[in-house]
Order: C-alpha cells, then structure tokens, then sequence
C-alpha cells in the first residue's frame, strides 16, 4: 500500500508542486491549505507522514503541531524559513519529527521523505545495554524496571547513540540522522539535548553512558 502523506501549506503553487511531485515518486498526497483544516484533516486519521508549514492562516503550523501531539504520533515534517532558528527548535519541542527549510530543493525534499520512512523501517524492537533498555515498537525507554519520560527527541537522540555504541559520532552526524538536517551553525542544539538526555539517564542514575569526545562529538559507551 502507498504511504498517504498529508500537506499543509498556503502557497498553492508550491502546495500543488509538492502535490505532483509526491504522486510521481509514488506516495498518495492530499493537499489542505489552513491550519485547522489541515488539523482536521490530520485527525481523521490514514495518514503515514503530515507536511505542515509553520506560516498558516487560520492556525499557525505550532499550534497545530500541538495539537495533534495531543493526540497522536502521526509523523511531522515542518517546513520553516531559513535562519528562523528558534522556530525550528520550538518545532521540535512542539513534537515535530524533523524539518525542512525554505526555499529548499525537490530533491532534497524528496530524499527527506525518503529517508524518512526508510528510518522507520530500520528501526529493530529492543535495544539493550545492560540495565538499559530502549523499546522501538512502544518508542519507550527504561532503567532496569523503572521508565524514563523522553520527548520524541530525546527518544530518538537516545535511540541514535545506543545503535552506534562505542562509536564516535559528530554533531554533524547526530543532527542528521535525529533532526534530519545539516545547517551549518546549528550544531549547538545537539549539545542542548544531550544535555536533557543526561540529566534523564546518567545524572539520575550515576551513571557515564555518553561521554564527550573534545572537538569531535558524542560517544555512548555500552558499560556506563
């Protein structure tokens, strides 16, 4: 079955291109041009991925971000103009999956899309190192019996360093495979949410999972 993504977008020329492109590259796309419409149509369910635009009329892109977080874990791509930094870290914390900035490529776009789903897939049920355990079907993560609340961040940051464990990874590559972009000069969000991550697991627990490598990145290390 062809997965079924959502637009949310004001500009209809750009709204119908993504459309077209979309349905060449073999996905079902429909197409809403407000904010609550597109909250709606969101919420009626069916849909694998939701494109939304942060610039809407009716109901701006946060709010409907918000909302549906309220509800659901449908998947969220935000569209942000470029150098809108707080925005596109108030995205994320607002429960968007990843991003992608104005004016952008096709291609780049597409092979966001891609990549996307294909992550989905890679993702294996349980991953463990010793007393902690990271569940990728209930997206749930625990200390031995007792369970740590991560953001879908946060998640998705700790998911990232427990498959490459004892494997140096540079912000670089940590922003792009958790928040799916490279933008020169944004690497300090990385830093702001290991931080976050440390405080949940090693501060709580004692213990030194991820560890700094100076000038380079992040390592998590299998006996904390």
């Amino acid at each position: 079955m062809n997965k079924k993504i959502l637009i949310v977008e004001d500009d209809l020329k750009l709204l119908r291109y993504l459309e077209l492109e979309l349905q060449h590259e073999g996905y079902e796309a429909n197409t809403v041009s407000n904010g609550k419409a597109g909250l709606d149509e969101a919420l009626k369910g069916g849909y694998d991925l939701v494109i939304l635009d942060i610039m809407l009329p009716g109901m701006n892109g946060m709010e409907v971000c918000r909302k549906i977080r309220q509800i659901s874990d449908l998947p969220i791509i935000m569209l942000t103009a470029r150098g809108d930094t707080m925005d596109k870290i108030a995205g994320l914390d607002f429960g968007a999956d990843d991003y992608i900035t104005k004016p952008f490529e096709i291609e780049e776009f597409l092979a966001r899309v891609r990549r996307f789903f294909r992550k989905k897939t890679e993702d294996h049920h349980e991953i463990i190192s010793g007393p902690l355990k990271i569940n990728t079907e209930s997206r749930s993560c625990q200390y031995e019996d007792e369970v740590i609340n991560l953001s879908k961040t946060e998640y998705d940051l700790c998911l990232y360093l427990m498959q490459n464990r004892d494997k140096v990874l540079t912000r670089e590559q940590i922003l792009e495979y958790v928040w799916g972009f490279d933008y020169y000069g944004e690497t300090r969000v990385v830093d702001v949410y290991i931080r976050y991550l440390r405080e949940k697991i090693d501060d709580r627990f004692g213990k030194q999972y991820i560890r700094t490598i100076r000038g380079v990145g992040y390592i998590f290390k299998d006996k904390g």
